[in-house]
């Protein structure tokens, strides 16, 4: 994907190695990027200076990865991909319950980095549909309290609003346009990542209980995406 504008990248390590190799391959690709080698320097960079996506290590000085991706899901549900060892499995689950959309597992190759960044930004901007309303954009979902605007990037539970990332939001989409019918986690991976993305079956588990304790926080009887053990997740019918 070519960016149809310069999208920028917050890129979070304190290894300045890959900081300047990626920042390369990224500035070659058409990309602005911004570095930072610790969380608290990018927390205060990500704040002053908008970006399109971030970029986190998880082992860094100062404020951590973790830490830092709970501070920017406090605020925005900006686009997160972590980057991780090998050895770091309960890292990486830790990342996603707490609103990562992807994780890359180091050493990584730069082009493997790039098409990630890319599926997530066109997931990103096609989620959004044109968020200024112009012609073609998609009419809002509506299943009983939910409402799925996805013009603005919008969900509303009985009037309120969650803030899903667009990892989270693809899912309660696939979900909600076919209530009652069953989504099987490999289908809800498709939905959510599109093709050439590997993810394994608990990532979409991580996912689906960060977006119910979302919608139970304005809403404890939220219980309208059902588990069937086994099979997958429903949306329940009105």
């Amino acid at each position: 994907m070519e960016p149809t504008t310069r999208h920028t990248i917050a890129l979070v390590d304190d290894d300045r190695n890959i900081l300047t190799s990626v920042q390369m391959a990224l500035e070659a690709e058409g990309f602005i990027v911004h570095t930072y080698t610790d969380g608290e320097a990018a927390l205060q960079g990500i704040g002053a200076r908008p970006v399109s996506l971030a970029v986190l290590d998880i082992k860094m000085p100062r404020m951590d990865g973790m830490e830092l991706l709970q501070r920017l899901r406090a605020r925005s549900a900006l686009p997160v991909i972590f980057l991780t060892s090998k050895d770091e499995e309960l890292d990486q689950l830790m990342g996603l319950r707490l609103g990562a959309d992807d994780y890359i597992t180091k050493p990584f190759s730069q082009r493997l980095l790039l098409e990630r960044i890319r599926a997530l930004l066109r997931r990103q901007e096609a989620s959004r549909a044109e968020a200024n309303g112009a012609p073609g954009a998609a009419s809002a979902l509506l299943r009983g309290s939910l409402t799925l605007d996805e013009t603005r990037h919008q969900c509303l539970w009985a009037g309120k609003d969650i803030p899903l990332t667009v990892t989270e939001f693809l899912l309660v989409k696939a979900l909600a346009l076919r209530p009652g019918m069953v989504k099987s986690r490999d289908q809800l991976i498709d939905a959510a990542y599109g093709d050439n993305i590997y993810v394994d079956d608990r990532t979409i588990d991580s996912h689906i209980k960060r977006v119910r304790k979302k919608f139970r926080q304005v809403d404890e009887a939220f219980n309208q995406i059902e588990t069937l053990y086994g099979i997958g997740y429903r949306y329940k019918e009105d």
